[in-house]
């Protein structure tokens, strides 16, 4: 339950009328062939929905971070490729917030607020959760940079607007050699390469943004010279909340799902919820979605008060996505072999569940994350 103010509730309420009428059964289709369903996105972008994160002074209608929780959790609860797709230009948004100049940062939200779409480009085929190995350079040419290179498994990356790029300026000097870039479409040399055949999220983009001397001026730079790394990291602690946010919305459609299913399924004379492991499962269920739903919040109230948030962001991010795994594993065990057939639900749940534990930074990352603010250096 989030705690909305009125204007809160209606946005929530055209949200999820909007989820419930023209994304959630529409996109099974798309699920099972794999295609974008753009006229869907294209739906969510004239709402506003790729567009949650920009700031009043921007132009955007600067919502508290409940609120944009709450409008997350819903895309979400319908389908996981919707959230994936708009909270990747939130995510892209955020380094010109960080490090942009005023021009960026404008230029960054009026792509946005007129319909487009961002592609946060840092992972590489052999720089995944070890960036220091990432290969796209970025050579000095007087008063313009050369962008050679490929990223892989990017959000958005055939369909984006506009992509944050980083770069290698300093080959040796590792991460700290590492630069970051904001790069429009249709910049001679930026292009999309192999589109991947994905296990969930089928109906968001994910492609290989590839670049072959790419020019852009030097005030494509966000930030200073070696500062890529840093604003990457920071980046990524300040979405990792929204992406607890993200499986908690799985998490409740799973619960949902097996609600529904346990009231109507009769077995020995009587629907399966009155059998007490069954009521046992979904209260556990509860605990786990109520429970990661709460962690994100508190990562997110304490980047509005300006608190230090990176280890409860990280919390959140790994204990969501874990719980989204079980619960969804939970729902299909509800639902017997009806919840492993693709006739229900549940199963495409599952399969979206996992990227949770994936994208932003595996778990893996997030227990070395937790255990450094928690132990420190020594």
């Amino acid at each position: 339950m989030y705690i909305l103010n009125d204007e809160g509730k209606d946005l929530l309420a055209t949200v999820k009328e909007f989820c419930e009428k023209e994304v959630k059964e529409q996109c099974k289709e798309f699920d099972a062939t794999g295609q974008w369903p753009e006229e869907i996105n294209r739906k969510a972008i004239e709402m506003g929905l790729n567009a949650l994160d920009i700031p009043e002074e921007y132009g955007g209608i600067g919502l508290d971070k409940v609120t944009y929780a709450a409008l997350y959790e819903e895309m979400s609860k319908a389908d996981a490729g919707l959230f994936t797709t708009m909270s990747a230009t939130g995510l892209s948004f955020k380094p010109l917030m960080l490090a942009g100049t005023e021009e960026q940062k404008q230029r960054g939200a009026d792509i946005i607020l007129n319909g487009g779409l961002g592609a946060f480009c840092l992972t590489e085929p052999m720089a995944g959760s070890d960036a220091s190995n990432n290969k796209t350079t970025a050579v000095k040419y007087g008063d313009e940079y050369v962008l050679n290179g490929r990223k892989c498994f990017i959000t958005n990356g055939g369909v984006a607007d506009f992509y944050i790029i980083t770069a290698m300026t300093d080959k040796e000097k590792g991460v700290k050699g590492m630069s970051t870039f904001f790069v429009e479409k249709g910049t001679p040399g930026l292009s999309s390469g192999n589109e991947e055949n994905k296990m969930g999220i089928r109906t968001s983009n994910t492609a290989d943004v590839v670049m072959e001397d790419v020019r852009v001026p030097a005030s494509a730079m966000i930030g200073t010279e070696g500062k890529g790394f840093n604003i990457a990291m920071s980046t990524l602690d300040i979405t990792r909340a929204l992406m607890c946010i993200g499986a908690v919305g799985i998490m409740q459609r799973a619960i949902d799902e097996a609600v529904a299913y346990s009231k109507q399924r009769v077995t020995f004379g009587q629907p399966i919820g009155k059998n007490q492991a069954i009521q046992f499962m979904i209260a556990d269920m509860e605990i786990k979605k109520e429970t990661a739903r709460q962690m994100g919040l508190h990562a997110l109230r304490l980047q509005e008060l300006g608190l230090p948030y990176a280890k409860e962001s990280a919390i959140a991010k790994c204990y969501g996505g874990d719980m989204a795994v079980q619960v969804a594993l939970d729902a299909i065990q509800i639902l017997g072999g009806y919840g492993y057939s693709r006739e229900y639900p549940v199963e495409k749940l599952l399969r979206d569940a996992k990227i949770f534990q994936l994208y932003e930074g595996t778990n893996q990352i997030q227990r070395i994350v937790i255990s450094r603010a928690v132990m420190g250096k020594f």
